[in-house]
């Protein structure tokens, strides 16, 4: 799953004048999937209150999946994310994502999600091959 990068936001990265905005539009458009997982747990976490969303429903298809991994697993679409939405992002398996509101009253949470015991917790024989 590769980003679908416009001739014109090539030639600027080429020229080394990147700019982020452009950069998340790109992210929005190449990944609507995942885009929207995000957006939808931004939106939950702000609607509830609380300081941390997750989604645990499988990505539809394979393709979506892939977007998920290909937003997650970048640096630099992960970091552009965060700063976009102003929140920290964090994955297990291939498909749970999470956000966690930014502060230090999140940080112990956040700890446990990304920990080894949270990551073994969160296996299951379906989850084997995805």
């Amino acid at each position: 799953m590769s980003l679908d990068v416009s001739p014109a936001l090539l030639e600027k990265a080429e020229r080394g004048e990147v700019d982020e905005r452009e950069f998340v539009d790109c992210v929005r458009t190449s990944l609507p999937y995942a885009w929207g997982m995000i957006s939808s747990l931004v939106a939950q976490l702000k609607v509830d209150g609380t300081d941390f969303a997750d989604n645990d429903v499988p990505p539809p298809s394979e393709q979506e999946r892939g977007q998920l991994l290909r937003a997650l697993a970048s640096d630099a679409i992960r970091g552009a994310l965060q700063r976009h939405f102003g929140v920290r992002l964090a994955f297990q398996n291939c498909h749970r994502v999470a956000v966690f509101a930014p502060g230090p009253e999140t940080e112990a949470r956040l700890a446990r999600f990304t920990s080894i015991r949270g990551q073994l917790l969160n296996q299951s024989p379906e989850l084997r091959d995805c």
